[in-house]
């Protein structure tokens, strides 16, 4: 495969992800593609009318409830330390390092050449990076960024069902589009939700996708809601009940899952294009946004996304995705210790608060690992001489880098201790 020490044989996995993919072939970012819905799809309106009311109606037998203790974690959320991980780590150049905390759109040309130069992290994957073509052409395409690669890469993708289908809005991958939350709801319950993520992970994972940006865990039951579509479409607990059936069912296949979008989207308009702030209380979020990210979190998610909207409450001058203290909440009073990521960095709602230099900086000073972003060219290098200036800490910078390696490894990337002994 490679002689350079960071890289990991896969040929085995290539073999496997293309018998899984020939057999599958025929069936947020986060901006939903524009498409027609599909012939068979169940209406929105009709769906969410379809969801209970409350958790007492669900079928799963233990609803979910807000822990007690939730706002009460102060436990240290830097990643415990693995030997071969350590070692990797310190083996790794600045450079090497900051390319990790980095998944960029993939570039539509030379992004294997790309991949190496930079040492990125991982790339994230649109619709046009799957329109009129076939899965095998982009499961080369994906190994080819894999092979240049020192680390394994994280592959990502928006395939939420519904409105945003990057992969099953094409025919070649799925006979039709996989269907949104409450679509699905509508039509077969937990049971179908369960199949239907188990089905899309699968076929995600034939074509080397190793992450799946979701679950959508925004409260929303207002069909006036730019996020409402996207979402669950009912109560803060059942909306957990979901999140934690897809995280679980994601989990058990192998794929990295994404919560989004911390602190919770709530009634406010698109950050795609432009500013949006958010003045709700809050009480609000302790009583219903933050439930089923916990659940989430409970249910061993991978990554939680933040996005652009200025929360009054924890924040009144900064976007959430760049606020120490928004991402403060997330670490120590929901406890999470996992991978904590930015929302597009190229969307209206940073581009016209801050420039992308400065974004980038801004973004790992308030706590997130992994910076999602288009213009990784001029970011990296910006991130990159805060942190040799000493603007941005070698310590927050080598725990950053050990979340992202953790979860690589988690999700069968890397070698482990035992395998490495």
């Amino acid at each position: 495969y490679s002689s350079h020490p960071l890289k990991i044989k896969q040929s085995t996995a290539i073999v496997l992800c293309l018998l899984i993919g020939s057999a599958l072939t025929g069936c947020g970012n986060s901006q939903p593609d524009n498409r027609e819905p599909a012939q068979d799809a169940v209406s929105s309106s009709s769906s969410s009318s379809s969801i209970p009311e409350s958790s007492e109606e669900s079928e799963s037998s233990e609803p979910v409830s807000k822990p007690e203790s939730v706002y009460e974690n102060s436990e240290s959320s830097e990643p415990e330390p693995d030997s071969y991980l350590q070692q990797l780590t310190d083996s790794m150049s600045l450079e090497e390092k900051v390319g990790q905390m980095f998944i960029a759109r993939c570039p539509a040309e030379n992004a294997a050449e790309y991949a190496a130069e930079y040492h990125l992290g991982g790339y994230i994957l649109f619709a046009r990076d799957f329109e009129s073509i076939d899965p095998q052409l982009v499961t080369s395409n994906i190994q080819s960024y894999q092979d240049a690669a020192d680390i394994p890469m994280l592959i990502g993708v928006d395939e939420e069902g519904g409105t945003v289908n990057r992969v099953s809005r094409y025919s070649a991958f799925r006979e039709t589009p996989f269907l949104s939350p409450q679509e699905l709801y509508a039509s077969g319950g937990w049971e179908l939700i369960q199949t239907d993520t188990a089905e899309k992970s699968q076929l995600l994972l034939s074509l080397g996708i190793n992450v799946n940006f979701a679950p959508v865990c925004d409260v929303s039951q207002n069909p006036e809601d730019f996020i409402y579509e996207r979402s669950f479409g009912a109560d803060a607990f059942q909306t957990a009940e979901y999140v934690k059936t897809v995280v679980t069912v994601m989990k058990q296949e192998g794929i990295g899952s994404v919560l989004k979008h911390f602190p919770g989207y709530g009634n406010n308009s698109d950050t795609h294009t432009g500013i949006a702030h958010d003045e709700r209380s809050f009480d609000t979020f302790s009583d219903s946004d933050f439930i089923p990210f916990q659940a989430g979190i409970d249910a061993g998610a991978d990554m939680v996304l933040v996005s652009h909207n200025i929360v009054s409450c924890m924040d009144s001058e900064k976007p959430a995705s760049l606020s120490p203290t928004v991402h403060d909440i997330l670490r120590n009073r929901l406890g999470f210790d996992g991978v904590i990521m930015t929302d597009d960095l190229s969307m209206d709602g940073i581009r016209d608060f801050i420039d992308d230099q400065q974004a980038a900086v801004m973004a790992v000073l308030a706590g997130n690992d992994l910076i999602c972003c288009t213009d990784y060219q001029t970011q990296i290098p910006a991130v990159i001489e805060a942190a040799a200036s000493g603007e941005i800490s070698e310590q927050m910078i080598d725990e950053a880098v050990m979340r992202i390696l953790k979860m690589k490894q988690s999700l069968g990337l890397l070698e482990t201790d035992s395998e490495n002994s």
